[in-house]
């Protein structure tokens, strides 16, 4: 007696504990990486239709597109994720749904509630895992696409001017050719800590050099003091103490590309030289930070489908809804976001309200159906 006693308890203990925890974040995962694959795929199709041309006229040939559509995979990735959350979700709750899985769950006794604590954990994973795409992978790889597509540029004297601060100084670069090594003609903006213009100096090209520094050629420059304006002797070149690296250049010369949080700080703190205002680097790292958050919303607005009435079937629009909502927060975020790179908003104003809202909002949804 008390031997089989004991093998029930052993059995007991070998029953595998989290089954519907389980069930669900690889359901959920399954259906979110399809989504993803999909979303991904036609915007790569997309892509590759207006750059084929391109590449292909810089004889590049098939390499040059599969290295193409390699680097920019994790951009793509990290900016279809919130996408593929949202349309994996309501796939998969929707099939439950109409299948009478959420029936049977919930006669089991798990409530709304409980659907979503369960399905919050894997949010969360890829939550996190859009953090490292966002922070680590994507801004390499977009590097990487930019220099390479700097370096085979038959023409990089009709590419992108840019500014940059440095310090008491402001850069300007006409373009930058070689992946960043050279630079078209150059113009620097010399202030004292006041702000006062006290120089300026004009470079005809910038070379970056194996030892390191920057070499400036044909130079010629203007001295400002007590609002008198002097010319100095022109010089055939001089080293220019700038210790930005050439691939950082072509990041700067980029239009907002995906830089990591180390940078940011790095830009706010006067560390490393800037293109971006103060609040669009706040506001950056406070979208980062609460990107889980954001999927977790997302999540959020997708659980009214498990209301679809059993007799409805497919032919409910909740789904619709649900999936229209879900765009309206992420349209609303990208807005706010926006204003807040323009400096109309301040950072914090620019990234929570969506947030607060959209989850305001969706609760009073769930709580008026648990009530009918």
């Amino acid at each position: 007696m008390v031997s089989s006693s004991g093998s029930i308890l052993r059995a007991r203990t070998r029953t595998p504990r989290h089954v519907l925890l389980r069930y669900l974040s690889f359901t959920l995962f399954v259906r979110v990486m399809i989504c993803c694959a999909a979303l991904v795929g036609l915007m790569e199709v997309l892509a590759l239709l207006e750059q084929t041309t391109p590449i292909l006229q810089r004889h590049l040939g098939i390499q040059g597109l599969m290295l193409y559509v390699g680097l920019r995979l994790p951009f793509l990735l990290s900016n279809t994720l919130p996408f593929a959350v949202l349309i994996g979700t309501l796939v998969m709750l929707t099939q439950m749904t109409l299948s009478s899985e959420t029936a049977i769950l919930r006669a089991a006794g798990l409530s709304t509630l409980g659907f979503y604590l369960r399905l919050a954990p894997i949010t969360l994973v890829l939550g996190f895992m859009g953090v490292v795409l966002d922070d680590q992978i994507a801004p390499r790889s977009e590097l990487a696409l930019a220099v390479w597509w700097n370096r085979t540029n038959p023409t990089p004297e009709n590419g992108r001017a840019f500014w940059f601060r440095d310090a008491n100084q402001i850069v300007h670069v006409s373009y930058a050719a070689d992946g960043g090594e050279r630079l078209g003609p150059v113009d620097i903006y010399t202030r004292d800590r006041e702000g006062r213009l006290t120089g300026t100096l004009h470079a005809g090209s910038a070379e970056h050099t194996p030892a390191g520094p920057w070499i400036l050629h044909d130079v010629s420059r203007l001295s400002v003091r007590n609002l008198m304006v002097q010319a100095l002797p022109p010089q055939a070149t001089i080293t220019w103490p700038m210790s930005l690296p050439p691939t950082e250049l072509i990041r700067l010369a980029a239009d907002r590309p995906p830089i990591s949080s180390r940078l940011m700080f790095a830009r706010l703190l006067g560390h490393m030289p800037s293109n971006d205002t103060p609040a669009y680097l706040k506001a950056g790292l406070l979208e980062r930070l609460l990107h889980p958050v954001s999927l977790l919303v997302l999540l959020l607005i997708a659980m009214p489908v498990l209301y679809i009435p059993p007799r409805t079937g497919s032919r409910s629009w909740l789904p619709v809804w649900c999936l229209g909502s879900g765009l309206l927060f992420i349209v609303t975020q990208g807005l706010f976001r926006a204003m807040g790179n323009a400096g109309l908003l301040p950072p914090l104003m620019a990234v929570l309200p969506g947030l607060i809202i959209f989850t305001l909002g969706t609760l009073s949804v769930l709580l008026r159906n648990e009530t009918l």
